[in-house]
C-alpha cells in the first residue's frame, strides 16, 4: 500500500507541474490529446476513492536466541546418583522467530497471522479474523490462545518475559480453533474486562494426559473458557483476573468418551513506580480436573485409576531502577520467580515440582533485552512404578544467555 501511494504521488506532482503547460500549448496551436485528459480524470478519481486508513498491511513479530547449559542429577530409590552435563547455542527450547502479519481492513477488521520457527518444525502461533463490533466488543474466529490466566497469551514473548524459561505447568490449555468475544468497558474510577471462547477443546489420552484436540474434533462436544478481570485502581496499576473451563475430552465412541475436564485459575499483575525503582509483579494460579476414568497401565494394558487432578502456580517479581542517573545502571533490571507444578499421583507422570529462577536482564530498548537467567529445579516422582513411572529424585542446575527482540 506504501508503495502505491508513493507512486500515485508523483504521478499526480508530475501531472501538476506538466499538464497545464500541455493544454496551454495544446489550446495555442488547436490540439488537445483527449486521452491525456481522460487519463489524469482517472487518476484523481482513483486518488479519491483510495482513502486513508482503509487499508493496512503491517510486519511485526518477534525473534529470540540464547545458549543453555544444563546439569542434571538424578538419584534413583537406590543406587549411586546419575550425572549428565548439556550445552547447546542457540538453545533449541529458547530459539524463535515468528513474524507476524497484520491486515487490516477499514476500522472493523483485523486478519492476525503469525508463523513461528523454533528450530524443529514450522508452526504457527495465531491465525484468526478480528471484528470490532462495538466498543468494549470484539469478535474472533479462527486459531487463538485461550483466555485463560495472564502467562501465555501476554507474557509469553522472548522481549517480555522477564526469565529465560517458561513456568513449568503453564501450556495448558494453550491455543485453539473456535470462536471468541472479549472487550472491557469503565466501571466508574475502575475498569474490567472479559473473554470467553468456544473452542474444539481438549483430548484425553489413554494414560490419563491432556492435549488440544487441534482442528478436528475429537468429539461433538465443545469447549467453554473465559477470564474476568477487575483493575480496581483507576491508574490501572493493579489487575486481578479469574479463568475457568469446561469441556468435553474423551474421543467420541471410546471407553473414555464421557470423559470431562474442568480448570479455573487466578491471576495477578501489578506494576508500580516506587521513586527510585519500577517494581513488576506477576503470578498465576490453575487446577485442572479430569472426571474419575479407567486408564491403560503400559507396562501389562491393564486398567487401572487414579485421580486425574493437576496445579501449577508460578510467583514473579522484578525491579528496575528507572530514576536512576547512570543509563547503565537503570538499564538493569534484577528478576526472581518462584514455580510449583504438581501432576497427578499414581500416574505414569506423577511429580511435585519445584523451580526457583533469578535473573538480570539489560534492557538496549524498551523491545529489546539481553537476559542472564540461572534456573535450579527440584522434582520428587509421585508415579506408579508398576504402570511404568519412572521413581527418584531430579535435580537441575540451569544457566541461560538470551537475547530477546520484538520487531
Amino acid at each position: 500500500m506504501r508503495s502505491v501511494k508513493i507512486l500515485t504521488q508523483w504521478v499526480i506532482f508530475t501531472f501538476t507541474f506538466l499538464v497545464p503547460g500541455t493544454i496551454v500549448n495544446a489550446q495555442q496551436i488547436n490540439t488537445t490529446d483527449s486521452a491525456l485528459l481522460e487519463r489524469v480524470a482517472a487518476l484523481e478519481k482513483q486518488v479519491a476513492e483510495t482513502k486513508p486508513g482503509e487499508s493496512h498491511f503491517m510486519v511485526v513479530g518477534l525473534a529470540t536466541v540464547g545458549f543453555a547449559a544444563t546439569t542434571t542429577k538424578y538419584q534413583p530409590p537406590s543406587g549411586s546418583q546419575q550425572v549428565t552435563k548439556t550445552n547447546s547455542f542457540p538453545d533449541a527450547d529458547r530459539y524463535e522467530f515468528s513474524p507476524m502479519l497484520l491486515w487490516r481492513h477499514g476500522t472493523k477488521w483485523l486478519l492476525e497471522f503469525e508463523p513461528s520457527y523454533t528450530g524443529g518444525a514450522l508452526e504457527v502461533n495465531w491465525a484468526d479474523l478480528c471484528y470490532f463490533a462495538a466498543p468494549g466488543l470484539t469478535i474472533r474466529g479462527g486459531y487463538f490462545v485461550l483466555p485463560f490466566g495472564i502467562y501465555n497469551r501476554r507474557l509469553a514473548a522472548g522481549w517480555i518475559n522477564k526469565l529465560a524459561p517458561d513456568p513449568e505447568g503453564i501450556d495448558l490449555p494453550g491455543t485453539d480453533f473456535g470462536v471468541e468475544v472479549s472487550g472491557g468497558l469503565p466501571l466508574g474510577n475502575m475498569k474490567w474486562s472479559y473473554a470467553v471462547s468456544l473452542t474444539n477443546g481438549l483430548q484425553l489420552l489413554p494414560d490419563g494426559e491432556l492435549q488440544p484436540a487441534g482442528i478436528t474434533d475429537n468429539n461433538t462436544k465443545k469447549t467453554v473458557c473465559g477470564r474476568l478481570a477487575l483493575l480496581p485502581f483507576s491508574n490501572s496499576s493493579l489487575e486481578i483476573g479469574i479463568s475457568g473451563l469446561y469441556g468435553g475430552a474423551g474421543d467420541a465412541d471410546s471407553r473414555l468418551s464421557k470423559a470431562n475436564s474442568t480448570m479455573y485459575g487466578a491471576d495477578l499483575n501489578y506494576v508500580k513506580t516506587i521513586t527510585p525503582f519500577l517494581i513488576n509483579v506477576k503470578a498465576q494460579y490453575s487446577r485442572i480436573t479430569t472426571n474419575s476414568q479407567q486408564y491403560i497401565k503400559p507396562t501389562d494394558s491393564t486398567l487401572y485409576t487414579f485421580d486425574n487432578k493437576s496445579s501449577s502456580a508460578f510467583a514473579q517479581i522484578s525491579i528496575r531502577p528507572v530514576s536512576a542517573e547512570s543509563n547503565l545502571v537503570k538499564n538493569l533490571e534484577l528478576a526472581f520467580r518462584y514455580v510449583n507444578f504438581k501432576t497427578p499421583e499414581n500416574s505414569t507422570w506423577g511429580q511435585n515440582y519445584h523451580e526457583e529462577d533469578i535473573g538480570l536482564d539489560y534492557w538496549l530498548s524498551w523491545r529489546s533485552v539481553l537476559k542472564f537467567t540461572y534456573a535450579w529445579t527440584h522434582s520428587t516422582s509421585t508415579a506408579n512404578v508398576s504402570a511404568g513411572g519412572v521413581p527418584g529424585i531430579t535435580d537441575m542446575n540451569n544457566l541461560y544467555l538470551q537475547f530477546a527482540i520484538q520487531l
